[in-house]
């Protein structure tokens, strides 16, 4: 069995570049909280065009993802209800069974949905941010036992030289 370690994480240059400093230099390391406004333009792209696709998304989304819009979808489902359930009634099964999942499970579930990914993403926002203070104080912490770890191995190594001229001054 070999004692080498595989790096199974498939990430990029860059970042196994950054967790490589971090590692050979840990006082010089600062931890960053990163946010959705910082990430959207890896999405669409940079330029102009990508940021407003990314706006422009995020709008739409913000607009059909809350439960007014649900309110909305069920009265406009419920406009076409009459025609289904007569269809339905009638023996036309597929039409009937074609409203419940087209016009109104879809319809009103879409911005249910989007509304329960952005309590879910809110969730996890704040647990992201109250993770980076933790880490950020157990960084500032390490930083401070390094420094004590050093001064320590200084003083001994102090402590070493005065040992080694005291014995050469017995001898």
């Amino acid at each position: 069995m070999s004692d080498r370690k595989v790096e199974r994480r498939k990430s990029s240059p860059q970042h196994r570049a950054e967790y490589a400093a971090a590692k050979a230099a840990p006082t010089e390391h600062q931890p960053r909280l990163v946010t959705g406004p910082q990430v959207r333009g890896l999405i669409h792209g940079g330029g102009a065009l990508g940021e407003f696709n990314a706006r422009l998304a995020v709008l739409i989304t913000k607009s059909v993802g809350t439960m007014w819009a649900a309110y909305l979808f069920i009265l406009i489902g419920l406009v076409s209800l009459p025609q289904a359930w007569h269809a339905f009634i009638n023996g036309d099964t597929v039409i009937g069974v074609a409203w419940l999942s087209q016009s109104f499970l879809q319809l009103v579930l879409l911005p249910i949905i989007i509304v329960g990914q952005n309590v879910i993403s809110a969730t996890q926002d704040a647990r992201a941010e109250a993770d980076h203070i933790t880490l950020t104080t157990l960084h500032a912490m390490n930083v401070r036992q390094l420094q004590m770890l050093e001064q320590q191995q200084l003083i001994l190594q102090q402590q070493n030289t005065i040992l080694e001229l005291l014995k050469t001054k017995a001898a």
